[in-house]
């Protein structure tokens, strides 16, 4: 049995922790140092910096948010945002992060996943994949860039199969459908991406209650928990989900 990872996500916008609803309505959510320590302490496996506005300003990761939060945790560090050659990933491992997680560059550019799995090896390469619902789509999910503001016209579940064979080491499927709406992962588009990957695959976009996150693993086919809100107000610890999901039969890390 895989064991079940917890991953809090800090989205970041003028060196502030922040928090919207599906990817709009953007509110403050504390210092982005002060919750990574907290959630190390509290026994998260992975931690998550994404830049959310950096893509929109035409402008690279803030090395020094990832420095910062680096820092003070020994955690695997995921970063997005802004990232869009091999150059930009360099800078980033060097600021602290273990892995990267990239998005719009790699759909205007795929060779990017190739090469940035030849250089630092697949583990290290991340791909996040923001949907949502079109039926004019195979899958039923447009992919969609820049932050949730730009659909492509591609479906979300081949870009996940391409992303993959490209040398991806994790997929992390956001639905803009459930984003910050606390009503649970969009189980229907991560079991699609889960149901094509033979990577670790990140649910991510939602969670809100306990039930979320193992839904998030029993239906969804998620290894990897990503969440914001619930950690970010204190409404769940970690260890509460963790508890949880050991008593529902889940292997964790505790």
């Amino acid at each position: 049995m895989k064991i079940i990872k917890i991953m809090p996500c800090l989205d970041m916008k003028n060196g502030r922790v922040v928090k919207g609803v599906n990817f709009v309505n953007i509110q403050d959510a504390g210092d982005p140092v002060e919750h990574a320590s907290f959630y190390e302490k509290e026994g998260a496996d992975e931690l998550a910096i994404l830049d959310i506005s950096a893509t929109q300003e035409s402008r690279k990761t803030k090395l020094e948010w990832v420095r910062s939060v680096s820092s003070v945790i020994t955690i695997p560090l995921t970063v997005g945002g802004g990232i869009s050659s091999l150059e930009d990933i360099e800078m980033v491992f060097e600021a602290g992060a273990d892995k990267v997680s990239i998005s719009s560059a790699a759909v205007k550019n795929p060779g990017l996943i190739d090469e940035a799995a030849g250089a630092w090896g697949s583990g290290r390469v991340t791909i996040a994949i923001d949907g949502r619902r079109n039926q004019d789509m195979a899958s039923g999910f447009e992919l969609v860039v820049s932050g949730g503001t730009t659909p492509v016209g591609r479906d979300a579940v081949a870009w996940a199969r391409e992303c993959e064979k490209r040398g991806a080491g994790v997929l992390l499927p956001t639905s803009m459908d459930g984003d910050g709406t606390k009503k649970g992962y969009d189980l229907e588009f991560t079991r699609a991406i889960a149901d094509v990957a033979g990577i670790p695959v990140v649910a991510s976009g939602g969670a809100g209650k306990l039930e979320h996150f193992y839904q998030g693993v029993v239906q969804g086919g998620a290894e990897i928990l990503l969440a914001a809100s619930v950690f970010h107000y204190r409404t769940l610890s970690i260890r509460q989900v963790k508890e949880y999901l050991r008593d529902k039969g889940l292997e964790v890390n505790l």
